[in-house]
């Protein structure tokens, strides 16, 4: 309990500006998950609100996901509030204006004409189960590959978890090349060695993990798939457990991002019926350790220079990979070096011992 009272004063605390304080846009360019398929229902107007952007989503004639903006261009009404699909078009509650899901007006009411105007929106993929939208240039140059595991009979439903924290959707995806955090936050005897491939808006990583899980140690092989700034999936091997987890960062302003887990856990082939105690133990393991990690980057500021140890190359690598979506005139230096001076005497070095013996490692900030 003591820890329970602490952590809320901790939750109370005014947060330091520094912390909401980026030198890199919040959004970079490329795909990002917006809704589950399950979630958009034909017939039915649904509000969402990212990049900063109130938004609406809803199904054309043709069944087809579109994402648009959600303030009527007549007179500014929200489309998502009272709004409804008639003939796969969205009906302003306002005035009965409709928008297509192309975006362009289809009706105006007592209009001689109707009007050429349209409402924004973003290119929109539709698959593995979820409604994707690109941001960026107007035409994308790279597709998120469909997630296998999200329709595999081997598989069963998702968990999904949603949590939002105040932090910059770089920040979220930095966390799985942070090896030390593994011990700490996620149980791991020691950090895990982590190869980052680069393959243009595509990366991956290989590595082993070894974890506490109800007590015991267990190996397993770990496995992560990025595309693009927003879509990670991770594939996790193990002789007691073997899951596909989907993640989605997804900004929501200029100071929230969104974290949507999807953990598919493997049925075991001889025992299928156990997949619902698997998802339990599941639960309980792992999204506590999420929750501890999102209370984490509530309060943290951003390094642009962090103190790394010899073995903690992956956050820099990522880095240098991460840059490539931003717009080329965004003032982003992913792998700067940190300076050594101390605060107050700029360009003063002084000597630092650190735990692997090397006297000089570089502290603050330029």
């Amino acid at each position: 309990m003591l820890f329970g009272r602490r952590h809320d004063k901790i939750a109370d605390l005014p947060r330091d500006p520094r912390a909401d304080d980026y030198p890199m846009p919040f959004v970079p360019h490329g795909w990002y998950a917006v809704l589950r398929s399950a979630e958009l229902r034909p017939g039915k107007v649904v509000s969402l609100h990212y990049f900063g952007r109130a938004l609406i989503a809803f199904r054309g004639a043709d069944g087809r996901a579109a994402v648009r903006d959600a303030h009527c261009p007549h007179y500014g009404a929200h489309l998502g509030v009272g709004g409804k699909v008639v003939d796969g078009t969205v009906e302003c509650p306002f005035h009965g204006w409709r928008f297509g899901a192309d975006g362009r007006c289809t009706h105006a009411p007592y209009a001689v004409r109707t009007p050429k105007v349209s409402i924004g929106g973003f290119p929109v993929r539709e698959h593995s189960g979820l409604v994707f939208v690109h941001t960026g240039p107007a035409t994308p140059e790279w597709e998120v590959p469909e997630i296998p595991e999200t329709t595999s009979r081997d598989f069963a439903s998702p968990v999904d978890d949603v949590c939002r924290a105040r932090i910059h959707i770089q920040e979220m995806r930095e966390n799985i090349v942070d090896e030390s955090h593994f011990t700490f936050i996620h149980g791991q005897d020691e950090p895990p060695v982590l190869d980052l491939r680069p393959d243009g808006p595509f990366a991956e990583v290989r590595s082993r993990f070894r974890r506490r899980v109800l007590g015991r140690f267990i190996d397993n092989s770990f496995d992560v798939f990025m595309y693009g700034p927003g879509v990670m999936v991770v594939r996790v091997h193990g002789v007691l457990l073997s899951l596909t987890a989907v993640a989605l960062t997804t900004p929501v302003d200029d100071r929230t991002s969104e974290m949507r887990m999807l953990y598919y856990i493997r049925k075991p082939a001889r025992l299928p019926f156990l997949a619902p105690f698997l998802k339990l133990v599941f639960r309980a393991e792992a999204l506590a350790e999420v929750r501890e990690e999102v209370r984490i980057w509530d309060h943290k500021i951003h390094q642009p220079r962090p103190v790394l140890l010899p073995h903690e190359k992956g956050i820099r690598a990522l880095r240098r990979w991460y840059a490539q979506f931003y717009p080329s005139d965004a003032s982003v230096a992913p792998d700067a070096p940190a300076d050594m001076s101390p605060v107050g005497q700029p360009g003063v070095a002084v000597p630092v011992t650190r735990a692997d013996g090397d006297d000089h490692v570089p502290v603050g900030r330029a």
